[in-house]
């Protein structure tokens, strides 16, 4: 996947985002502040029918979310120093644990991801478009 589009249209580019990824667990989200990383991510948990509101997580680090065939869990690492921290915030146990995993600054603790991760980068084109690459 690898396109522009205009933020009106990001939940098309969600649902083609599930229907290419379909399969995949965990998910790194690469990109500037303001790329959009957060906004996408948004996107994609309206596109799995997340039962609970969307926040971002820089405070509380993992959030929780219910969609109808499980969990999502959404990791902001903004405010992380490094991977041992990392580790001893539980997010090991949400990479691993067979759920959606949407990971935000994934380059602050590189180490810990497993092997079959995907690679998402976002960038931001102007105030209302985005490039999205995986």
């Amino acid at each position: 996947m690898d396109l522009q589009f205009h933020l009106k249209d990001i939940h098309a580019v969600a649902s083609q985002f599930w229907r290419e990824m379909e399969g995949k667990k965990v998910f790194a989200f690469h990109g500037e502040m303001g790329a959009g990383k957060t906004t996408f991510i948004h996107a994609l948990c309206d596109e799995k029918k997340v039962s609970s509101t969307v926040g971002s997580p820089t405070f509380s680090l993992i959030n929780e979310y219910r969609y109808p065939q499980g969990l999502i869990y959404h990791i902001d690492l903004y405010r992380i120093r490094d991977e041992e921290e990392a580790l001893r915030s539980g997010m090991e146990d949400c990479l691993y644990s067979g759920q959606l995993c949407l990971v935000e600054w994934p380059e602050k603790a590189p180490g810990i991801f497993p092997d079959d991760t995907v690679h998402v980068y976002l960038k931001a084109i102007d105030n209302w478009n985005r490039q999205i690459r995986v």
